[in-house]
């Protein structure tokens, strides 16, 4: 028998077998969703169980937009069909649209370009070189408006590829690991093709999508991509340290990303108590927390009691730790991300990483120099909401090592040329480093320049007050 059992929902009688199995009495008589395109609700109709390839063969064609899931809910086993499938056939301007993506993305070879071309709405390292070298597209958004995208067609996909958890007695599979603007995507996508993973965890809230919805179904078991592992530096330690002591309350709500930066703060609240979190993506540290009872949700007002979250990246440890798991609920990223939701939060905390600031405060976090490196993100939804707080405890940070692993300052008098800048220097309030904090609310130029210099590495401090003085025709000062 499969993993995916025997399901059961109105007027459909399911029999799973082995990878090719059939699906008996049960009618298919539909243009589309009948009358409802909400994904929960159960429909007279069944998905074909055929592999990736065939699933591909019945419906991709020439000039198709093609949305895919993203995150580790990335459907890659799909893609590389797909990939396959577009070359064989000589297919002609497919766009690929997706947020961030891992593992290999065969669909940007060089040999591709003509087939496929890849528009990320958040981009990640496996696009990076296709987009520089102008075979892919970068789109700037905040991710509270990437559904918009969906919702008023302006990006209209004829086919969705998801990944999902098996179906439950009910019929039921969940979006796991990333909910996102998947839902948006889906709801607005003429064909919807899933791989059925029993590694997918069965996450809450936004992700469950009945198994009707489903146009062509493939099983297929692969482990989801994992990350982490890699041990925090000195620099980012002491960042976390700062942090922790400094600026994170009890009875904080807490936004940050995956990284080094992000466990290095975590690690440092395990003396904290009643921390809650809302963020768009949370790491593998936030197990520990709850361990101890640090993470509780206790003083939200809203999802009183659970974390809140739209996608995950981590490893079996993280993916185990939300399955089936009630107090988690992964909701859709125009609520989670939603500046006004945000500033709800008690002391809403925000933490976020860049690749440069300048000495007027200025962020740089999506590109180096022309180069686009990355995306908008939540950046600006969680610094803005901090900064809205109800409750006025709110605190948004930024959080950066002050000097690349080449000795190049991260504090700097300009940002790179061509540069983009997601937050803007009245955005920012705190800027940490290994050096220490600085506070530019409601500060001067010179006094921000002040102020960053004094948590730039000292080997760049002198160069930097030059710099300053040169660009803003007077020192920096207190």
């Amino acid at each position: 028998m499969s993993v995916i059992g025997k399901v059961v929902a109105p007027n459909v009688s399911y029999k799973f077998g082995k990878l090719g199995a059939s699906l008996l009495s049960v009618k298919y008589n539909r243009s589309y969703f009948t009358y409802t395109q909400e994904l929960s609700q159960p429909l007279d109709r069944k998905p074909e169980f055929v592999s990736a390839k065939e699933a591909f063969e019945k419906c991709l064609k020439s000039g198709q937009t093609v949305f895919s899931q993203g995150a580790a809910a990335t459907p890659f086993r799909l893609l590389d069909a797909m990939t396959d499938v577009g070359v064989a056939g000589s297919l002609r301007d497919i766009k690929v649209v997706h947020m961030h993506t891992e593992m290999e993305a065969k669909y940007v070879a060089p040999e591709c370009k003509d087939i496929f071309r890849s528009v990320s709405l958040f981009m990640a390292a496996n696009v990076r070189k296709s987009v520089a070298e102008g075979r892919s597209d970068a789109i700037p958004i905040f991710l509270q408006d990437i559904p918009k995208l969906f919702h008023r067609k302006i990006i209209q996909p004829d086919i969705a590829v998801i990944q999902v958890s098996p179906p439950d007695q009910h019929g039921y599979c969940s979006l796991g690991t990333s909910v996102d603007c998947v839902r948006a995507a889906l709801v607005n996508s003429k064909i919807i093709i899933a791989q059925i993973n029993s590694h997918m965890p069965r996450t809450f809230g936004d992700a469950i999508i009945h198994v009707s919805h489903v146009d062509y179904a493939v099983e297929d078991h692969s482990p989801l991509p994992s990350h982490g592992g890699k041990p925090a530096s000195p620099e980012e330690m002491k960042i976390g340290e700062l942090i922790g002591d400094n600026l994170v309350e009890d009875g904080a709500t807490l936004q940050m990303g995956i990284g080094n930066i992000p466990d290095a703060v975590l690690s440092s609240l395990k003396n904290h108590k009643d921390l809650g979190i809302h963020s768009e993506m949370f790491s593998v540290g936030v197990i520990n927390l709850v361990k101890r009872g640090c993470v509780t949700n206790n003083r939200k007002k809203f999802h009183k009691g659970r974390i809140v979250g739209s996608f995950l990246v981590g490893n079996r440890d993280l993916y185990d730790f939300v399955d089936n798991n009630p107090f988690i609920e992964m909701l859709e990223i125009d609520y989670v991300n939603n500046t006004h939701i945000v500033s709800l939060q008690p002391t809403m905390t925000a933490i976020n990483s860049c690749i440069e600031v300048d000495i007027t405060g200025q962020v740089c976090a999506d590109s180096i120099g022309t180069r686009m490196y990355s995306g908008f993100g939540g950046q600006v939804d969680f610094i803005r909401g901090a900064a809205e707080s109800v409750d006025g405890k709110g605190k948004p940070i930024i959080a950066i090592v002050s000097s690349t692993k080449k000795g190049e300052s991260k504090i700097v008098p300009t940002l790179k040329n061509g540069a983009g800048v997601v937050s803007t220097r009245a955005h920012v309030h705190y800027v940490v480093t290994e050096q220490g904090i600085a506070y530019l609310f409601g500060k001067s130029l010179r006094q921000r320049a002040y102020e960053l210099i004094k948590i730039a590495h000292p080997d760049h401090r002198e160069a930097l007050e030059k710099a300053a003085f040169e660009r803003l025709k007077c020192m920096p000062s207190p």
